[in-house]
């Protein structure tokens, strides 16, 4: 059965953010809030849980995961970042963005798109989630909290520990947050950004640029 942590949504209980990322560190799944909707998130490289949330959401292994980050400085070890994307990219971050980038030799192939070894890279502005990269020390490895034949994103944390306190090891309620997932951008055709995905974020930035 799950744990369930009531976390303060601007000022997170270090005590509990410790104790979350110990269930991380242990191979755990974790339920937690971003500045877009709730997500699903395990250890780097974790195959056995990422196997879990394939099964939780019914995707494939096609199934583009995301690194969540707590700033642009731990991209270059899994992305591959042109000087003017860089820019693009700090300037739009944190926020509510998923970006689409070219993986490194070093990012290891079942954290990339099998086809066309990429990488989704995010970093939210949310305490809760950057309490728990900060802690954590490296990113996490997510998924949008979107269950099998639900139209929109999980929101309310006891709906969520209801359906899946059998599946995961702990669920963080950071109060409701939102149910529109980010906006996906990819920038690993070499040309101008396409917009993939039209979510929270706003486009119009990125289709000017």
């Amino acid at each position: 059965m799950a744990q369930y942590f009531q976390v303060h949504p601007v000022n997170p209980q270090k005590r509990l953010i410790h104790q979350a990322v110990a269930i991380v560190r242990g191979g755990g799944l974790v339920v937690y809030p971003t500045d877009s909707c709730y997500a699903l998130g395990c250890q780097i490289g974790n195959k056995q849980a990422m196997d879990r949330i394939h099964r939780i959401r019914e995707t494939d292994d096609h199934h583009n995961f995301t690194l969540v980050c707590r700033d642009l400085s731990e991209i270059a070890t899994y992305a591959r970042v042109d000087n003017w994307v860089y820019r693009l990219l700090k300037a739009h971050t944190p926020g509510p963005y998923t970006f689409i980038l070219k993986a490194t030799g070093e990012t290891p192939r079942r954290l990339q798109n099998p086809k066309r070894r990429t990488i989704g890279i995010r970093v939210p502005d949310h305490a809760i989630a950057h309490a728990l990269l900060e802690e954590l020390g490296e990113p996490l490895m997510s998924s949008t909290l979107l269950l099998p034949g639900d139209p929109l994103p999980l929101n309310d944390p006891d709906e969520i520990r209801k359906r899946l306190e059998h599946q995961v090891e702990l669920v963080i309620d950071g109060g409701n947050c939102g149910i529109e997932p980010t906006t996906v951008v990819d920038f690993s055709g070499g040309g101008d950004p396409e917009v993939v995905r039209t979510g929270r974020g706003d486009v119009s930035v990125f289709s000017a640029a």
